[in-house]
């Protein structure tokens, strides 16, 4: 009996077992807070368009909306068993045998189970609480497909980037090309330099239609985050923009603490997780005496007259107390199963913490080595820029090989294409890291 009138324990979501440290072990140069609705930090009127237009179009969001309706409901289903239930019945029977019956009923039933010791109602709070877990994973889509129409989106200017450096090394080749040709006409050079030359071509153009590839993957994949039919025409807009931004500034992580009580997925994963108490809590209460209310009455006569005179109304009222005593181990059994259930859902919610933390110290950290690639590499493209420029003067100088050459251009694209990688990796990072850190939209 005590164990039986036992209340659901009292949980904290920053009890995980010691699983965080004070401080975030990446070292990080913060200078700003976490914002709120980080899309606008980007300073992208077309991106900011575009993530609205997602949240307001996309099934995926308005599927996640429609679990939380469910969930809702499922909650005021749950919490109607603390009500008394009424119903009332009608009915009309004529017989005949010896003697011809007519029968008018009206009937109404009366039934109230008096929640004594709170079963019902820790049902209702684990139905509460997995409607608070629907709640928080709607937001934490909203979050993720923000960030998803977000990364989509330097994705495709990535694309465009890459594209128009792809076109413009074509260009440089034809020229080297007509060059080759020319000395080759000339005797000048071999027949080996102008095959050389012609394959590099050959290999840029290739180049380009991948990433004219690449556009059009992208381009399909935000339209159907929109919630539109994937096309191309409508990405125009994008087509426009010269470069991608720069990340906003440094952002600090602030305590682990903080994120248990800022991240949505963390929110549903300890909600479930207080839902199996409560879910554990009733099953243990079926195990206590139930007391019902019952009454029934109405009145059934041959005249339909009769049915509204008030003197000819029966009615009954009675109360029971019903215990459990042998039910084949099934209350035992659903208490054991709704424990066992619990221990899942606690070990749920410490891994997805821990993959929270992880998420956040693996983007802080990224975030830094980035910065130096990124750095890096912007010396890397002029540094081959210019030595493309002395490439082609000495080869009319003849003072080098083909392949010199050939390798001065392969590395002027080999260094842009990858500064741009690294500039749209960079956004994407931030992304991750406003995702990491619950960051709102």
């Amino acid at each position: 009996m005590l164990s039986s009138c036992s209340s659901a324990p009292e949980r904290k979501a920053a009890d995980t077992n010691g699983l965080y440290p004070d401080h975030w072990t990446t070292f990080n140069l913060e200078t700003k807070q976490i914002t709120q609705e980080w899309v606008n930090s980007f300073n992208d009127p077309v991106l900011i368009s575009l993530v609205n237009e997602a949240l307001t179009h996309n099934f995926d969001l308005k599927s996640a909306a429609a679990r939380v309706a469910a969930a809702q409901e499922q909650a005021v289903i749950a919490g109607s068993d603390r009500w008394p239930q009424l119903g009332f019945t009608s009915g009309y029977q004529r017989a005949e045998s010896a003697s011809k019956i007519n029968a008018f009923e009206a009937l109404f039933t009366l039934s109230w189970e008096i929640d004594l010791w709170g079963r019902v109602k820790a049902a209702e709070q684990a139905s509460l609480k997995e409607t608070e877990a629907a709640m928080a994973d709607y937001h934490s889509a909203r979050l993720s497909l923000a960030a998803s129409v977000a990364q989509t989106y330097f994705k495709l200017i990535e694309a465009h980037l890459q594209s128009a450096v792809a076109e413009q090394s074509i260009k440089d080749r034809r020229i080297i090309v007509e060059l080759v040709r020319g000395r080759f006409v000339r005797g000048l050079t071999r027949g080996l330099d102008l095959r050389l030359v012609l394959t590099d071509l050959a290999n840029a153009e290739a180049h380009l239609a991948s990433s004219r590839n690449q556009v059009q993957l992208e381009s399909r994949l935000l339209e159907v985050l929109l919630g539109h039919y994937p096309q191309t025409q409508r990405m125009t807009d994008v087509h426009s923009i010269a470069a991608l931004p720069m990340p906003p500034e440094i952002l600090s992580g602030g305590l682990p603490s903080e994120l248990l009580t800022r991240r949505p997925d963390l929110m549903a994963a300890f909600s479930r997780l207080q839902a199996m108490d409560s879910r554990v809590e009733s099953a243990k209460k079926a195990l206590l005496p139930r007391i019902t209310l019952t009454a029934s009455g109405g009145v059934s006569s041959s005249a339909l007259t009769e049915l509204i005179d008030p003197r000819v109304i029966a009615w009954n009222v009675a109360m029971g107390l019903v215990q459990p005593i042998f039910t084949g181990g099934r209350l035992k059994g659903e208490i054991r199963r709704n424990e066992a259930l619990t221990q899942e859902a606690l070990n749920n919610y410490q891994s997805t913490v821990l993959n929270a933390f992880r998420e956040v110290e693996q983007a802080l950290s990224a975030e830094q080595w980035l910065r130096a690639q990124e750095l890096a590499l912007k010396e890397a493209v002029a540094q081959t820029e210019a030595s493309r420029k002395l490439a082609v003067t000495s080869y009319q100088q003849g003072f080098i090989e083909i392949l010199t050459l050939l390798d001065s251009y392969r590395s002027t694209l080999h260094s842009q294409s990858a500064h741009i990688l690294v500039q749209r990796q960079l956004l994407n990072n931030r992304i991750n890291l406003y995702l990491a850190l619950g960051g709102s939209v």
